[in-house]
């Protein structure tokens, strides 16, 4: 038997996934669904999702809807008549008509009901969190909200930064996923906490900024802003490992 599946994402983590899916001989990966292109970088060249590209390459089916209620996108999704829709970093909410034709399945990198939304493995090493994790959950119309399937944890290191984190919370994330998909008629969805539940934003550059006054705190956003936005004092002085030791 093979899982049909409809897959939804866009950045490294949902590529990485996707993957997982496409090299696994039980699914069957028929229909991408991912952001539109974006133009990158300071020449604003027009660049496609990572999860574009490796669907492409295997020659599977791509629609890169603005909206998931643009015309048609429903239609194409009900026409192969999925056993899963897997979502990891789409960055769409689903409407229910979507989630009504089956099973959708987040794979979410934090320990859920913590660090629902947009930069949860920055929030977890801005915390100064041991233990973090993916939790694999099922998709309702609320951010993050839906009720959880499989959780796997893992103890950070004191020194790991963010790129390291991200890589380790990605394999973990294919592993699961595969997991949960093959498991899923004998698992029992648990319901959020909503009183532990805990909400992260969109990381801004305005948030790198830092002043002197809690070398933790410092320490803690030079592990988690790796690579963008970074840290910097409020005259734009940017700091990095060896600007942290002098200090």
């Amino acid at each position: 038997m093979k899982y049909k599946i409809v897959y939804m994402g866009t950045p490294h983590y949902a590529k990485e996934i996707l993957k997982t899916l496409i090299e696994a001989e039980d699914m069957e990966v028929s229909l991408v669904l991912t952001q539109p292109d974006r133009p990158v970088g300071r020449k604003k060249v027009l660049t496609a999702p990572p999860v574009k590209e490796l669907a492409l390459q295997h020659g599977i089916n791509v629609l890169q809807p603005h909206r998931l209620s643009d015309e048609g996108i429903e239609d194409a999704i009900k026409a192969l008549k999925p056993d899963f829709i897997v979502v990891a970093e789409f960055g769409q909410i689903l409407p229910k008509s979507i989630l009504d034709i089956a099973p959708c399945i987040n794979l979410h990198a934090s320990l859920l009901p913590q660090y629902r939304g947009a930069s949860p493995v920055q929030q977890s090493l801005l915390n100064g969190d041991k233990i973090t994790g993916v939790t694999s959950m099922l998709m309702e119309e609320g951010l993050d909200t839906g009720p959880m399937l499989e959780k796997v944890e893992f103890v950070i290191p004191a020194d790991m930064r963010l790129h390291a984190l991200m890589a380790q919370l990605t394999s973990d994330a294919c592993t699961l996923t595969l997991s949960t998909i093959r498991n899923y008629e004998n698992i029992t969805p648990q319901m959020q906490d909503e009183a532990e539940a805990t909400l992260c934003k969109k990381i801004k550059k305005s948030d790198g900024e830092v002043d002197f006054e809690d070398a933790g705190l410092i320490y803690n956003k030079y592990r988690a802003f790796e690579g963008w936005p970074g840290i910097f004092t409020s005259n734009g002085t940017k700091l990095d490992g060896l600007s942290l030791i002098d200090t």
